[in-house]
């Protein structure tokens, strides 16, 4: 799987970006959705128009981590590997039963959104198993991605040249848009486009870059790690009603 996302629609750590990055631009004449299509033939390109692209493959999948593609109601969801409470996840949403993994995926998203307040880490904690996802929300220009709790599906992000997110299980796909600005998304995180990066494991605790430096020396993308000292400000009672926009308080 793959996704580019222009920088107006989900901004790139800082830490990402290497001192000596040899990045290229990603989206420039559809440039890393075409070398995708190229390793994966038959895959299929979504263009999200100015937001960027998402790109989907089944060639050489995990068999025990299998890929899985929905749009519903303007939102895109990838989505990679295996929900162990897939039935509870069904209840809980008031989803049929033919509903799959990047279903329940889309239906959380669609809680966090149009239901608030509710805890975003609560409802990536809430799902048990081995997975990686990237969701883009059109209506609203917000993204939000998540991996695991073990970190136990492939999935790697970094920036290109012009500041624009990638995201892949294929680390080999990041490294050709991004140089040596990327790194392995972090395990037991979320992103969003408003809040940036969070622990789901540690919602109270900043995440602070810790940077990785490769075979030959050169420095690359930070990975980051829950800072167990410094707390995160709170902001008191959550807002309710219309106002409680999920996305504007992470």
């Amino acid at each position: 799987m793959l996704a580019v996302f222009d920088k107006s629609v989900a901004k790139s750590p800082e830490a990402l970006q290497s001192p000596n990055p040899e990045s290229v631009c990603a989206l420039k004449d559809g440039f890393l959705a075409t070398h995708f299509g190229s390793l994966h033939p038959g895959s299929v390109t979504v263009n999200l128009a100015s937001a960027g692209l998402m790109a989907f493959s089944l060639d050489r999948q995990n068999p025990l981590l299998p890929r899985l593609f929905a749009v519903q109601d303007d939102i895109f969801c990838l989505f990679q590997g295996h929900i162990e409470n897939v039935a509870l996840l069904k209840q809980q949403y008031g989803l049929n039963k033919t509903a799959n993994e990047v279903i329940i995926v889309i239906e959380a998203y669609r809680t966090l959104r149009d239901r608030g307040p509710y805890p975003a880490d609560q409802v990536v904690r809430d799902i048990q198993g081995k997975f990686a996802f990237i969701l883009y929300d059109s209506s609203s220009k917000s993204t939000f991605l998540a991996s695991d709790a073990d970190g136990s599906v492939p999935f790697f992000w970094g920036t290109d040249s012009e500041g624009h997110l990638v995201l892949s299980d294929d680390e080999a796909i990041v490294k050709k848009g991004c140089g040596k600005s990327f790194a392995p998304f972090p395990k037991g995180c979320f992103f969003t486009s408003s809040g940036g990066l969070r622990s789901f494991e540690h919602p109270l605790n900043e995440l602070k870059p810790v940077p990785r430096v490769d075979s030959s020396g050169q420095v690359c993308g930070s990975t980051f790690k829950v800072d167990a000292e410094t707390k995160k400000e709170t902001s008191g009672m959550p807002r309710v009603g219309s106002a409680a926009n999920w996305s504007q308080q992470y």
